[in-house]
């Protein structure tokens, strides 16, 4: 195996509406990093537990299925406590006790500028 450093970040991006899951993956690729998508929580914990290299996940909070954005942060803190999570929404106003410790709270619309931000911000604190 060679040098892991040369890696990208892998992002995952949960959202499950196709454009802002395509835009924010384009946003999240621009930034220097490894974006994976997911449509739901379910497909989310599906991937979280076949790959091992996700730094990120950055959620969308109102979503259908089994677990909004909100309990997918919590069972992401539960079952993987190294991985970063960022939380955005466009109708909700969260308080830092809202996230799990060390949880970002991103407002829609949201810039590539505060996408990078955040993402640097949270992947140099590791």
């Amino acid at each position: 195996m060679g040098p892991v450093d040369s890696k990208r970040p892998v992002v995952l991006i949960v959202e499950d509406e196709f454009l802002l899951r395509m835009e924010a993956a384009d946003m999240v690729n621009a930034a220097g990093f490894e974006a994976v998508e997911a449509a739901n929580a379910d497909q989310a914990i599906e991937i979280l537990e076949a790959r091992r290299d996700i730094t990120v996940v950055f959620t969308d909070i109102q979503m259908p299925g089994s677990m909004d954005g909100l309990k997918l942060a919590r069972a992401v803190r539960g079952r993987w406590p190294p991985i970063k999570i960022v939380a955005t929404s466009g109708r909700l106003r969260l308080g830092e006790t809202d996230l799990p410790e060390g949880g970002r709270f991103l407002p829609k619309p949201y810039s590539s500028t505060q996408i990078n931000g955040v993402l640097r911000e949270l992947i140099c604190e590791s």
